[in-house]
């Protein structure tokens, strides 16, 4: 007998969602080693963790048989949102990144939310995540962690630094592309599909 494909979409205990319930409790953590512990080295790793873990839920979803999940294409997003909106405001909070960049970040997300209404009106839920998209909150996720090792006063971290401002700039150019791009497809459900009532 083959096996249920619907079955397997149904799954809940995957390896991608493991590790993307493991991000999401790392999200108090990290605040936590930021501004109670001040254990900013800690709070680099969680970072870096978290940006691995992330790359890696993907790739194992894609790659390996029956670990692609209804839950885990909207846990995934989820996380990523909440990782955009947390980890920005904190580094803010902690005087790390300027204000304008959070601005930037938080005022696209909440324009791209804003479109949410129109898209069930046309019988959608979401549109599909973009690699451009994943490749901005990539390099942003990466950036992150590298702006907070460069806070030492040593070379090394210099170094670090003005990579983390690279990473941070070039993810923010993709972040803001993808979000023209995702407006405009916004813009071809409007006109294409019918309004659903």
């Amino acid at each position: 007998m083959a096996p249920d494909p619907t079955a397997a979409r149904d799954r809940v205990l995957t390896v991608p969602n493991v590790l993307s319930v493991v991000r999401l409790v790392l999200v108090p953590v990290f605040l936590w080693l930021l501004f109670g512990a001040h254990a900013n080295g800690w709070a680099v790793a969680i970072l870096m963790f978290s940006g691995f873990s992330d790359w890696a839920d993907g790739k194992i979803a894609r790659l390996v048989a029956n670990q692609s999940s209804r839950l885990g294409e909207l846990l995934d997003p989820l996380v990523d949102r909440i990782y955009m909106v947390t980890v920005p405001l904190a580094l803010a909070l902690a005087g790390v990144v300027p204000w304008w960049l959070v601005l930037i970040l938080l005022g696209r997300d909440a324009l791209l939310a804003a479109t949410l209404p129109v898209l069930r009106r046309h019988g959608l839920t979401a549109l599909p995540v973009t690699y451009l998209g994943k490749a901005a909150t990539f390099a942003l996720m990466s950036g992150f962690p590298l702006v907070l090792l460069g806070q030492w006063d040593a070379l090394w971290s210099r170094v670090v630094l003005a990579c983390g401002w690279a990473f941070l700039l070039w993810g923010l150019a993709l972040y803001l592309w993808s979000a023209v791009l995702y407006l405009m497809q916004v813009s071809l459900v409007m006109r294409q599909l019918p309004v659903v009532r």
